[in-house]
């Protein structure tokens, strides 16, 4: 017998040794009849539910509001989707392109027929497939036979990256007799695929996962058209997936220097583009307002535009709206208690719109700023008044919620949304999560900054990504410029730095679950040990330190 500790209930359950966590869940007494438990942390790894016990576990059953229960969820989907068109489509070539608010937009190739016909035929066959409660089954099978397997069914940028990897056996997801490989656990069956939702979008379809259908459909139009733009550069330079870009990095330091310098000049070129739009609006714009969510690279966009702006002949101006806090007794509370710094109200809004309109009449104004140590805001020693070139450059999370700046008329204004929009592929069928790109910047300069473990910094990630979804993405659509910050050759240069931090994350931390996973994540790349070809005002030295720009 085996003994199990639920952390659901806080109860100790006895099981036979062998049985798995399906067993464990029926006599843990929880509800499951709605098949909303769809996974579980196993001594905090994560793990699918017909996984066996046979030691005494900790075992915290998962739903897909946990944030590892809802990638399950979603990679689960895109299965049954692979497996939908595949049987209707066999010409066709499914491919995963980027997430959007509602879900992941697809585009089916080498299938000359109405989107909508497209996405109703697949969507009905999901849904029988869905009832027809077929198991997701994994299996570990030798390496060499398993990309012999993925070649065969013609997804070669899989069979590539499992023979990069260089281990004897590789785990295969089935689906009656179909196979993928998704490189994290799924649900048990597609019966637990009780929520979705697959809508004709463009040339192709969005996945729409749970909960976001009955939401007010956000307008996505200006992010769909940026990361439709870097999907169209990396297939220019033809890296689409990340066995494109190993092969490159293969060649020596030279064509990785190459790949540093291709990536900084596309970033150099759009930072000048939008100066540019700002330039063509020089007689009414006064004040461009910068905002982004996490590590997203605000700070450098910040003074990279200022000194585009400069070459044009504007005197640039910046201002952080950090020093506009209210002081610390008066910062509203969350739910729990706590001060929450994330919202709007945590700035003095009548103080900014006083200061704007007075400088923006002409008048001399004193900067405030704020001590985050003693939690008070006083009076600077910075006096600003605007000269006919000048231009206010406003940066932080809440610049462009109109309510920030209600003050100040539209027209004065120009609104930039930094964000990592991460466009390489680990394959057709598995994203690289733009908010795992932001998390492995955040974890090197937490590191090499703030003195924070990889372990601090992860547990932190959630409610980071809470605040983003409430304060930062309902209003990115609001932005004149949308500048994606990702570089293509970062994650290859964040490898070797965060690969030992994420090593360091004790298995007894509610963070390991996740620093397995990014682990995993990092195997299939290529490192890039060489920093010297990274310029001291690139994006990347504000997390890995020797930037010429002072933070």
């Amino acid at each position: 017998m085996v003994e199990v500790s639920c952390v659901n209930t806080n109860q100790k359950v006895i099981v036979n040794e062998g049985e798995n966590l399906l067993d464990v869940l029926c006599r843990s007494g929880l509800d499951n009849s709605k098949k909303q438990i769809i996974g579980a942390y196993v001594n905090n790894k994560v793990q699918n539910l017909y996984y066996r016990i046979y030691s005494d576990k900790r075992v915290e059953f998962i739903t897909i509001d946990n944030a590892n229960g809802r990638r399950m969820y979603a990679l689960s989907l895109m299965f049954v989707l692979y497996r939908a068109t595949k049987e209707l489509f066999p010409q066709g070539e499914l491919h995963i392109r980027h997430s959007l608010s509602e879900g992941y937009y697809t585009e089916l190739l080498n299938v000359e027929e109405d989107a909508d016909n497209i996405a109703a035929k697949t969507k009905n066959r999901m849904m029988e497939l869905v009832k027809q409660d077929i198991v997701f089954d994994r299996t570990v099978e030798e390496s060499h036979k398993v990309a012999a397997m993925f070649e065969k069914v013609g997804i070669e940028e899989k069979a590539e990256l499992i023979k990069h990897r260089q281990k004897f056996y590789t785990k295969v997801d089935y689906l009656d007799k179909t196979p993928n490989s998704f490189f994290f656990e799924l649900i048990p069956s597609t019966a637990y695929l009780i929520d979705f939702d697959l809508i004709p979008f463009n040339k192709g379809m969005i996945l729409v996962m749970p909960g976001e259908k009955k939401k007010k459909t956000r307008d996505n139009s200006k992010l769909f058209s940026v990361f439709q733009e870097h999907q169209h550069w990396i297939e220019i330079l033809n890296m689409p997936y990340v066995k494109d870009m190993n092969a490159y990095l293969a060649q020596g330091q030279q064509k990785q220097k190459e790949i540093i310098q291709i990536s900084e000049a596309l970033h150099e070129k759009k930072y000048a583009a939008i100066a540019d739009a700002i330039y063509k609006k020089r007689d009414e714009v006064k004040i461009v307002l910068l905002a982004g969510p996490s590590s997203s690279g605000k700070t450098t966009s910040c003074r990279r535009i200022a000194t585009q702006l400069s070459v044009l002949g504007f005197d640039a101006l910046q201002i952080s709206l950090d020093d506009y806090f209210v002081d610390r007794e008066h910062t509203p509370r969350d739910s729990d208690g706590n001060y929450d710094f994330e919202i709007l109200e945590a700035l003095d809004l009548d103080l900014f719109n006083a200061q704007m309109q007075s400088l923006l009449s002409g008048k001399e104004i004193r900067l405030p700023h704020f001590d985050f140590i003693t939690g008070k805001r006083t009076e600077s020693k910075t006096l600003l008044r605007l000269k006919e070139n000048s231009i206010l450059i406003v940066e932080g999370i809440h610049a462009l919620n109109p309510a920030l700046s209600r003050g100040i008329a539209r027209k004065h204004k120009y609104n930039i949304f930094v964000s990592a929009l991460t466009q390489i592929a680990i394959d057709r069928h598995n994203l690289i999560s733009t908010s795992d790109n932001r998390l492995l910047r955040r974890i090197v300069r937490d590191n090499n900054f703030r003195g924070y473990t990889a372990d601090d910094t992860i547990s932190r990630w959630q409610s980071v990504r809470d605040g983003e979804e409430k304060h930062i993405f309902p209003f990115q659509e609001n932005a004149d410029s949308i500048f994606n910050s990702s570089l293509l050759y970062e994650i290859s240069v964040l490898k070797p730095i965060v690969e030992p931090l994420l090593a360091n994350v004790p298995q007894i931390s509610s963070s390991y679950a996740d620093a397995r996973r990014l682990q995993n994540f990092l195997s299939f790349f290529q490192p890039i040990n060489t920093y010297n070809s990274i310029p001291p005002t690139s994006i990347m030295r504000e997390f890995l330190g020797g930037s010429s720009f002072e933070y």
